[in-house]
């Protein structure tokens, strides 16, 4: 296809795309001659993760770049390319770890990693950026006198692990060559937030309404 088509399939305007192309976040099109280039359903696919990435995800053009660097990189087993394009994704501030609570949610969260069996989680929690997060928020909370500890944050970790089950046969399901996995799985971190988020609030009221009564 064209880029007017591409355009067209997308509903990405011809400029944004070509603003895209010269960022490096869309691989350039076959060159058919000096004006024109074609571009194909992987053009496509790369575009929507593109705008899920940017519009949904917030996410700066210079992460973006990165993110899809890692996808790109077919030098790297799917495991560790999935996990070096959600690491490059915006994550929380650095946790003080001087901060008290900032050690005692370390601990819990490391004592949760090891009673779900998390044992790759475990492996490469000081290096992982999302590991961190967790303390982060981890220790949010006890700073707020609402004692966040293993114990009470496992169901969550088993749900949470159901969901990421689902997220990866979701995966399997609907792509067939590797980049395209990585490239789902990646779409599906950006875009399931708001979803699962919205489901959790939802789930709150209809639980309070079936506790409490709706009056």
């Amino acid at each position: 296809m064209r880029l007017a088509d591409l355009s067209k399939r997308s509903g990405v305007s011809t400029a944004t795309i070509k603003y895209y192309l010269r960022e490096g976040l869309l691989p350039p099109g076959r060159q058919v001659n000096a004006t024109t280039a074609e571009y194909d359903e992987g053009h496509l696919r790369r575009l929507r993760l593109v705008r899920a990435l940017i519009q949904v995800g917030k996410v700066p053009v210079a992460t973006a770049r990165e993110v899809l660097g890692h996808v790109d990189d077919d030098s790297l087993g799917r495991t560790i390319r999935l996990g070096a394009a959600l690491w490059a994704l915006p994550q929380d501030a650095e946790p003080d770890e001087e901060d008290p609570a900032v050690i005692a949610a370390r601990a819990e969260v490391d004592r949760l990693l090891e009673m779900l069996g998390w044992e790759t989680a475990r492996e490469m929690a000081p290096l992982s950026p999302v590991h961190r997060s967790l303390v982060v928020a981890v220790a949010a909370l006890r700073r707020l006198d609402y004692p966040w500890d293993a114990e009470l944050m496992a169901p969550y970790g088993e749900l949470m692990h159901e969901v990421a089950r689902r997220d990866l046969d979701f995966m399997e399901s609907r792509a067939t060559e590797e980049k395209e996995k990585v490239e789902l799985a990646v779409a599906a971190a950006v875009l399931f937030q708001p979803v699962l988020r919205a489901l959790h609030r939802l789930a709150q009221e209809e639980e309070s309404a079936r506790r409490y009564g709706i009056e």
